[in-house]
């Protein structure tokens, strides 16, 4: 595992050396959209103003346990109200680095919800039906997403057609740097959005290939014959892009376990050499799983391995994931290899759990410099 001052430096270095050239690079990012309600857990209550949170989430577990066969009241408390959805979120951190990004989802119709305007100030967004919505009981060892999905099921290819258009789709998926398709567990479409571009788009598609990023976003609800063709359908966009799957600790054990691999919790050595298993069977060109204290990608047979920005009290951990994403994505698309890559990823999110803020690519060379010990 490489956490070194002078490699953290060096990336520094180079990421100052190259933030000119970010204005430079295009994403095109969707198709989800979330109006999320960040929220803590009440303990107990001191009095109308203060009160101590439930600190963790097997604390909540058990407070749930302990009242089966009774009842129990559960308060809650309004953190913020923000942008959600691992697209926006997504999107919104590339926009803060400088990219011209482009962003197709559930943002509000027949206009856009009011969480959604300030990111429409900073991006080119189109939306194609209400958003979802989620609450995001948040604990310092993690959070718990209950959602709220009955609309995305609009967010098909006959919606994109008659609401966006077949011809600006094809334009901004044809020509971005980077394309991101993100959360296809809670998108029930998402897999005929995949086919009919598969079918409609690629074979037009002209020139070098260009990165696309996929989160599968927790898939452990859908089917696992759905899962498998998801995996296929990814794979399938390789004919044209440098493909790039993004998994959390808890999805690459999911993924595993359809695969057919051993799904068991591991060590970051364990961890690294189920990647290689996994990647084997899904070979796209990269992958990469980010658990909370350090990431991991694999290309080519080889691993790399980059420690995290670890923070104990985060301020926020919702879309945690998301923003290591956008920052892993900008290493690439800066031309950095793996480990570079996986360094801007972790920064990313380890600025944006202590400030509840996306970062510029200067705030990014700042924090490599300066590493946080906590």
């Amino acid at each position: 595992m490489i956490e070194s001052r002078e490699f953290r430096s060096k990336v520094a270095a180079q990421l100052a050396a190259q933030a000119g050239s970010v204005a430079n690079l295009s994403a095109f990012v969707g198709l989800d959209g979330f109006v999320d309600e960040i929220l803590h857990v009440v303990d107990k209550r001191q009095d109308a103003n203060r009160y101590d949170r439930v600190r963790t989430i097997g604390d909540f577990g058990q407070r749930l346990t302990s009242a089966a066969g009774q009842s129990t009241n559960v308060e809650l408390v309004n953190v913020m109200t923000k942008l959600g959805g691992n697209g926006p979120i997504m999107a919104n951190a590339l926009a803060s680095f400088g990219l011209n990004v482009s962003y197709l989802g559930s943002l509000g119709w027949p206009s856009l919800h009011p969480v959604f305007e300030s990111f429409a100030q900073r991006a080119e967004v189109a939306s194609l039906c209400s958003p979802g919505f989620t609450d995001a009981l948040e604990f310092e060892d993690g959070k718990v997403m209950v959602g709220k999905h009955y609309t995305l099921k609009e967010v098909n290819w006959d919606t994109i057609e008659s609401r966006f258009g077949r011809e600006k789709f094809a334009a901004r998926f044809g020509s971005a740097d980077l394309v991101g398709f993100v959360n296809w567990t809670m998108l029930p479409y998402m897999s005929d959005i995949w086919s009919a571009i598969q079918r409609e788009l690629l074979p037009v598609l002209t020139g070098p290939h260009r990165r696309l990023f996929v989160d599968l976003a927790d898939p452990e609800k859908r089917l696992p014959e759905d899962i498998v063709q998801a995996l296929k359908l990814i794979t399938g966009f390789s004919t044209n892009f440098d493909v790039i799957l993004g998994l959390n600790e808890k999805e690459a054990y999911e993924i595993a376990g359809v695969l057919g691999l051993d799904s068991s919790p591991r060590d970051w050595q364990g961890l690294a050499e189920l990647a290689l298993q996994i990647h084997q069977r899904v070979p796209v060109e990269t992958l990469v799983i980010h658990p909370v204290a350090y990431a991991l990608a694999v290309s080519h047979g080889e691993v790399s391995v980059v420690a995290g920005a670890v923070c104990r009290r985060p301020k926020i951990t919702t879309g945690a994931g998301d923003h290591f994403n956008s920052g892993f994505c900008l290493g690439k698309l800066l031309g950095f290899d793996n480990a570079a890559s996986l360094l801007c990823g972790v920064s990313t999110s380890g600025h944006y759990v202590r400030t509840a803020e996306s970062p510029s690519v200067h705030q990014l060379v700042h924090l490599m410099e300066n590493w946080p010990v906590a």
